[in-house]
């Protein structure tokens, strides 16, 4: 309950700053470019915090892991408004990097779930944690608008009421973490497990992931899944308020259309969980590859048809949920307890590094060709990910 308190409250602040930072950015700088530097922002912060978060958790338990990272986005939310208010975008991507910290928090979250998971329910576990943010981040993006409009009642320049709304929400989420986390799930699960105190933080690095890793193939499997699952989805996200924003449409419509996507990404995740413990992980993953290609063809030849590309947008949510929550069981379940932060932290590091260097990409191809390629691209990338696994997944023979 109490992670589930903090997913939903958290997921607000992440969904608000979300509907509006890649438009913020367009307006101040005037660069459709530029503007996918916002998505490659929020990423690159959660990818920067990752290991700290781990590191946290690895020494001082779930709570503390968790406590930084919404620390870490509260502070970003304060810095996002100031630079809003100075109409100076580097510094707004400057604030958008702690803004990551949310995503971070939320993504790390689920891992906490695991930790005290009976053997075969770890899929099942997490889902439901990530099922959490259903309520926070498909009623955040809707509430960019009033939430405007309070600011600006308030003093606030246009388009920072949104980010001062989600400091509070994220406000909140540490608030219940620190005073709700009792006792720590991770702290628990190594007593159970007979960790002895001596090893609990003492490997939490780079290098013990790494060397974990090498030794287990399917978390490997996992972490380049997941990774592809996350840098697709970003990819097209990031650029899809752009693009409807130079359609025409309202914030009214772009707060819509992310909702739905969220709600792919979320609603469906403990469907998505019981069927990645009852088929087992491999299968869920490829449905995921096969979601994201539909709707990347989707995305890429919708042109002006708001209706596609809310379809498509739902469909990349509802494959971005088979990779994390398959991929995520896949990899808690293959590392030993004391070795698991390590290993989850690199996991949402390399997952997040990929996602903005996707941003990154994506906002060079909109803007230097088209949204239509964007959609191209991710598809020939989902597709080659897809059928490396299911060669990969052949000859292991299991």
């Amino acid at each position: 309950m109490v992670l589930s308190g903090a997913q939903i409250v958290g997921g607000v602040g992440v969904a608000v700053g979300l509907a509006l930072s890649s438009v913020v950015v367009d307006e101040l700088s005037g660069s459709t470019v530029i503007s996918g530097f916002a998505g490659t922002a929020t990423v690159l912060g959660a990818a920067l915090l990752a290991l700290p978060i781990a590191k946290a958790a690895g020494r001082g338990g779930r709570r503390a892991g968790l406590a930084l990272a919404y620390l870490a986005a509260l502070l970003g939310c304060a810095i996002s408004v100031a630079a809003i208010g100075m109409g100076n975008w580097p510094l707004l991507l400057a604030g958008l990097v702690l803004v990551g910290g949310g995503s971070a928090g939320n993504l790390a979250a689920r891992y906490s779930a695991t930790d005290l998971s009976p053997p075969g329910h770890a899929a099942r576990h997490l889902s439901l944690v990530v099922w959490a943010a259903t309520i926070g981040s498909v009623a955040g993006p809707n509430l960019a608008e009033p939430a405007d409009r309070i600011g600006m009642d308030a003093g606030l320049v246009e388009k920072a009421g949104p980010f001062a709304f989600a400091a509070l929400a994220f406000a909140g989420a540490l608030l219940i973490v620190l005073a709700g986390l009792r006792p720590d799930p991770l702290k628990l699960a190594r007593e159970l497990d007979g960790t002895p105190p001596t090893a609990r933080g003492r490997t939490r690095t780079v290098r013990t992931a790494w060397l974990t890793l090498r030794t287990t193939p399917m978390a490997r499997s996992a972490l380049v899944m997941i990774a592809v699952s996350h840098t697709a989805m970003v990819s097209i996200m990031s650029m899809t308020p752009v693009k409807l924003h130079h359609d025409g449409s309202t914030l009214d419509v772009i707060g819509i259309v992310i909702s739905l996507h969220i709600a792919g990404m979320y609603v469906m995740s403990p469907v998505v969980g019981w069927l990645a413990d009852k088929a087992g992980r491999v299968p869920v993953l490829l449905l995921g590859m096969a979601l994201l290609l539909g709707a990347a063809i989707l995305a890429g030849t919708a042109d002006h048809r708001v209706w596609q590309v809310t379809v498509a947008l739902f469909l990349l949510g509802l494959g971005w949920s088979c990779g994390l929550v398959a991929g995520s069981a896949l990899v808690s379940e293959s590392v030993a307890i004391e070795e698991r932060p390590a290993v989850q932290g690199l996991s949402d590091l390399l997952m997040n590094v990929c996602g903005a260097t996707g941003t990154i990409i994506a906002g060079a191809i909109v803007g230097g060709l088209s949204y239509g390629v964007l959609g191209l691209v991710v598809g020939v990338m989902v597709t080659a990910a897809g059928l490396w696994l299911a060669a990969t997944w052949r000859r292991s023979g299991t």
